[in-house]
């Protein structure tokens, strides 16, 4: 809608957690009613943005360092900018909260490493365990949880569907917020 105003919610949790598949459906809800809405999901950055990077701590910060990098221009733009990337260490994503300021939305995907390995499809994890992938979050690598999220997601207690009513909900009060007063006739 032309009246919304631009902020990222920025989705942090393990892989598996259900960052990506909450996204896309409330993507798809925003759309329907007409808002500027982009998602940057974790994978797809990396393989276009980011190609290149491995998972060092250094090229971690860099992935998410671009990824603030677009969101930022983008909620600038007045876009609900999605950004759906495990980012692991808190530093990074507090740099993040300090480019965008208040239009940076911390949202935690929370899920256990053994939810998140039973629903991994890909076989990650398995690949993690036999020393396969170096690094990797949550197995070899440490995950640094939000110690204080604008919004919690546990979608292992919540149904995929509660959490993305729940985002919604967050959302229009958002937007119910940043919309200016009508104007009323003395």
């Amino acid at each position: 809608m032309a009246d919304e105003k631009g902020f990222t919610l920025w989705f942090t949790g393990l892989s598996g957690a259900g960052k990506t598949t909450i996204s896309k459906i409330v993507e798809e809800q925003l759309r329907e009613r007409g808002s500027r809405v982009e998602v940057l999901d974790g994978d797809d950055v990396r393989q276009n943005l980011c190609a290149g990077l491995g998972f060092s701590p250094e090229d971690r910060r860099e992935n998410v360092r671009r990824i603030a990098w677009v969101a930022d221009i983008l909620s600038r733009n007045d876009v609900i900018t999605f950004a759906a990337a495990v980012s692991p260490y808190r530093t990074m994503r507090e740099e993040a909260r300090a480019r965008m300021g208040n239009r940076f939305v911390e949202v935690y995907v929370r899920a256990s490493v053994d939810e998140c390995e039973r629903r991994d499809v890909k076989g990650l994890y398995q690949r993690a365990r036999a020393g396969e992938i170096q690094g990797f979050t949550g197995v070899s690598d440490p995950y640094e949880e939000p110690t204080s999220p604008e919004l919690l997601l546990d979608t292992e207690t919540e149904t995929v569907e509660q959490s993305a009513d729940k985002l919604i909900a967050y959302v229009e009060e958002r937007l119910a917020g940043a919309r200016p007063a009508a104007a009323t006739s003395s």
